[in-house]
Formats: structure tokens, C-alpha cells, sequence
């Protein structure tokens, strides 16, 4: 069975447990593994966020730093990296500068929040500078994929905001991964950190309520290792946290669905994504992340009534 929450994101609370939450994707960056460049511009990504509340999405992430391999450590905050060697053909990147993340992401909070006043907003950022001016704009959640160990000021500021923070698991930094020793229990080893940088931020000032843990499926981990996290992912609901799954479009998903040796294409993902997204739900995921809302909507409802049903 999956546990119930009630997830304390400021002025309100969402029930997580009873029905798969469903986050939408809004890459506003210029060279994203997945959609690069295709909301960049304000007006895009804003209506590209508001497709996706159509859609279903019941949360938006919204992100401003670039999404492709082989980005520098400050430079990329989803990379599409489960194996752990840089693809060849992308350079390392000068990081992107909190100014430039705020220029690219503070004008799609206001714009969707203008228009779609009750949309619930995530800020995809390991910056707490970043983090409070998107909180300030409309947003109610940070989502960091340091797990709150990349900038000093960020455990203080998200417990200062009294907003939703979604913690997430990454083994070393991304310009680390090719040299990290293998990890032994890769499942043992994300809870017992994650238990770790949880019990961290509620003694520094953070309440448990407001927190969601993430496994943080390709960071820092191999293909391989990413599937025994997919296939126990259920110990992680030992914790006592909700849990977020964020499968979509990873490398680890074209490495399943490749042909004569040659691993799928982001294009050709859809399904791939879809069996591990629905696999997940039933072992316990509140929250799916995912760039195709439409489809993994439909099938979290179904997922749902399965669970309903046991």
C-alpha cells in the first residue's frame, strides 16, 4: 500500500497518496537534453505551462539551467546522464549565472500565475537567491537537485519561505561521475543518505511535513544502477516521507529500449516511460515527473485504481 501525506507547501496543503500527483516539465533553457530551446522564450514556456495544466499536470517545474550531458557541476541541473561518461559531442559549459536563471524563469512564474492564479509552481534551482525570488513570484515549492548541500543558504532560506522543497539524491557532482567507486547497494546507499540530508533539514529548521524525497533516478548512477532503485523502489516508502519519480526520457530508458546496440532515441522513449512510470506508482511513487503530462496521466489513473483495488 502507499502511504498518505498531507504535503505542507505554505498557504496550502496537497494530499499525496490517494491519487498519483502529476509534475509537468517547463524547460526554459536553450539547450535541454529533452526540448531544448523550445521554451526559451517567455511567451513559449508560459504557454507551453498552461498546455500542460490542461493536460493534467497538477504541478509545473519549472527550470532555467541547461538539461544536457556534460554540463559543468553549477551548469546543469537535469542532465540526461545515467551512465556516467559525458557524451562526447557536448562541450563542458560556462555555468549559467543566478542572473540569468532568475531573467529566464521569473517572467513564466508571473505569466502563469497571471494567468492561471491557481497553478502550483516548482522552482527547479539549487540556488537559494534563486529559490526566493521564485517564491516571491508565485512559486510554492523548491525542488533541489543538491539535496540542499550545493549553496549553504539554502536550507535557511526554504525553511525561512515555509515552502514545499522536494530533496533529491545525487552521488558526487556531475564532472565526479566518471571516477566514483562503485556504490555497493546503490539502494542502501540512497536511503541511508537521503534518511541522513531529511533528518538534516528538519533539525536545521525545516518541518517534515513540508518535505518530499526524490531517489534521483540517473544521478550519479549507471545505467545499471539505476534498476535495482526501479525495482525496490518501494523500501524507499520506509523513510516516512512522500516520494517523487522522475524516469522521463533518461538515458537508462533508451539503454532498455535499445535495437541492435543502439539505445532509443529521446523520441521513442514514450513507452518505455510509461512502464517505468506506472511500475513506480505501485511501488509507492506520490508524485510523477514527467515531459509527457498527457500520457502519464493516463496512465497514473489507471495505476491508481489498481492501487485502490488491492
Amino acid at each position: 500500500m502507499r502511504a498518505v501525506f498531507e504535503w505542507n507547501i505554505g498557504v496550502r496543503t496537497l494530499e499525496l497518496g490517494k491519487r498519483t500527483l502529476i509534475m509537468g516539465i517547463v524547460n526554459v533553457t536553450p539547450d535541454s537534453f529533452s526540448d531544448g530551446g523550445l521554451y526559451l522564450q517567455p511567451e513559449k514556456a508560459i504557454e507551453h505551462g498552461l498546455n500542460l495544466l490542461d493536460e493534467g499536470a497538477d504541478i509545473l517545474d519549472i527550470g532555467g539551467e541547461s538539461t544536457r550531458p556534460g554540463a559543468s557541476v553549477m551548469g546543469s541541473s537535469r542532465p540526461d546522464q545515467s551512465e556516467a561518461v559525458p557524451h562526447p559531442d557536448v562541450q563542458k559549459k560556462t555555468p549559467v549565472s543566478a542572473e540569468e536563471e532568475l531573467r529566464r524563469v521569473i517572467p513564466v512564474i508571473e505569466g502563469i500565475k497571471k494567468i492561471h492564479p491557481d497553478a502550483i509552481i516548482s522552482i527547479d534551482t539549487y540556488r537559494a537567491s534563486v529559490a526566493r525570488s521564485a517564491i516571491g513570484a508565485g512559486a510554492e515549492i523548491v525542488n533541489d537537485i543538491s539535496g540542499l548541500r550545493w549553496d549553504a543558504e539554502m536550507t535557511k532560506t526554504v525553511a525561512e519561505l515555509r515552502c514545499g522543497l522536494i530533496l533529491m539524491h545525487m552521488r558526487g557532482r556531475p564532472d565526479e561521475w566518471r571516477t566514483l567507486p562503485p556504490p555497493g547497494d546503490i539502494v542502501l546507499l540512497v536511503k541511508r543518505e537521503l534518511k541522513e540530508w531529511a533528518e538534516s533539514a528538519v533539525l536545521a529548521g525545516l518541518r517534515h511535513e513540508k518535505i518530499v524525497l526524490d531517489p534521483g533516478l540517473g544521478f550519479g548512477k549507471n545505467f545499471e544502477q539505476n534498476y535495482p532503485l526501479l525495482g525496490r523502489f518501494q523500501e524507499l516508502q520506509s523513510l516516512g516521507f512522500p516520494l517523487l519519480a522522475g524516469a522521463s526520457n533518461k538515458s537508462f530508458v533508451g539503454r532498455m529500449l535499445a535495437k541492435n546496440g543502439k539505445d532509443a532515441p529521446v523520441s521513442e522513449r514514450q513507452n518505455g516511460n510509461l512502464a517505468i512510470q506506472t511500475a513506480l506508482i505501485l511501488k509507492g511513487a506520490h508524485i510523477v515527473r514527467t515531459h509527457d503530462v498527457k500520457a502519464a496521466a493516463e496512465a497514473a489513473r489507471a495505476a491508481d485504481i489498481v492501487l485502490e483495488s488491492r
